[in-house]
């Protein structure tokens, strides 16, 4: 969601974008306009980059999707916010209501810190994995978002997030070209959908952050190449960091291995630094990119790849949050929070 570089000035967010060109300590969604009822997305950026952002933003109509039976993804209703009890720890942005701004520093723990990680990305992985066999036709992305909620604070711990910059929902669910950060409603899923589900906890102070794509009822094999691909692009950058390693390698092996199979890479949100902030230092780009910076030991950091079928130009809707492709071919994202160990990375969101 937020950070600034040490290195270079920018603008982070997972559910951000590749801005390095401007610094600020404004939430992302202000640096980001649309007019209301276009659905396309603008950054407010100085002249210079004005034709990147042309480039970048296309803007096309969203109302039918040619050769496909699936249906144009619409927003249905969003229900009321649920209550977190008042026992349960929450993050500084909560009690503070207020956006958050930009976070620098990377986020480098010592063996309670890397305790406390461990903790609060084993309760994502494990909320995760609860939501995942929710997934089937008929059911609501609202019904999961509740049974997500209720999970977590059953574990006394908080939805990261429900109330980051004014998020309504505990849980983000991105279903078929939705790229990312889909607020749940009472949209049913359908047999044939694939559905994304972010969980975010903060329990004892750390956030634990991790995703995964799921199939609802019968997939078609497009759908399932795309989701399997992902995924391996996921571990294959895991499995390329250790202390030392720059960080632009992990854009090289997702890009490379998203050519390989002839994906786009969606590069205006990225993977974050992660622990006791929810959105830090470093900015993990998931694409090839001649960034400095490199792993050190006991960092903690996000990779959350998407690939796309078709565009990977994206098209915010009018709740400020839900991004879906241009062209309204499908996405698929996974995520881990891992951890820079002396032998490599330990990912810390996993059962």
């Amino acid at each position: 969601m937020a950070g600034a570089s040490s290195l270079q000035p920018r603008i982070l967010s997972s559910f951000v974008g590749d801005c390095r060109f401007i610094q600020s300590t404004r939430p992302l969604y202000q640096l980001f306009r649309y007019n209301r009822g276009s659905k396309h997305v603008s950054m407010q950026l100085s002249r210079t980059f004005f034709g990147l952002t042309n480039l970048l933003f296309n803007r096309r109509n969203l109302d039918e999707l040619p050769n496909s039976k699936r249906k144009c993804l619409r927003p249905g209703k969003v229900s009321p916010c649920q209550p977190v009890p008042d026992h349960i720890l929450r993050p500084p942005y909560v009690k503070s209501r207020k956006p958050p701004g930009i976070v620098s520093g990377p986020e480098v723990h010592d063996e309670k810190g890397i305790g406390c990680m461990r903790a609060s990305g084993r309760l994502a992985a494990q909320v995760l994995e609860y939501a995942g066999t929710l997934v089937k036709p008929g059911i609501t992305t609202d019904e999961i978002d509740q049974a997500v909620h209720q999970m977590i604070i059953d574990n006394g711990a908080y939805p990261s997030p429900l109330g980051y910059g004014g998020f309504p929902k505990s849980v983000c669910t991105s279903v078929n070209e939705c790229i990312c950060h889909g607020i749940p409603d009472s949209r049913a899923l359908e047999d044939g959908d694939i559905i994304n589900i972010d969980v975010t906890v903060y329990l004892n102070g750390y956030h634990g952050d991790t995703s995964s794509t799921f199939f609802c009822g019968d997939v078609d094999d497009e759908a399932k190449n795309l989701v399997q691909v992902t995924k391996e692009c996921l571990y294959k950058a895991i499995s390329i960091c250790s202390p030392g390693v720059e960080f632009k390698k992990i854009g090289k092996t997702i890009h490379d291995h998203a050519d390989k199979h002839r994906y786009g890479v969606v590069q205006q949100f990225v993977g974050h630094g992660v622990g006791r902030v929810f959105h830090a230092d470093p900015v993990i780009l998931h694409y090839r990119n001649n960034d400095r910076g490199r792993m050190v030991l006991n960092q903690t950091f996000t990779i959350e790849p998407m690939l796309t079928i078709g565009s990977i130009n994206p098209i915010m809707w009018d709740d400020n949050w839900t991004v879906v492709t241009e062209d309204g071919s499908l996405s698929a994202q996974f995520e881990h929070t891992i951890l820079i160990t002396r032998d490599g990375a330990e990912i810390l969101t996993q059962c």
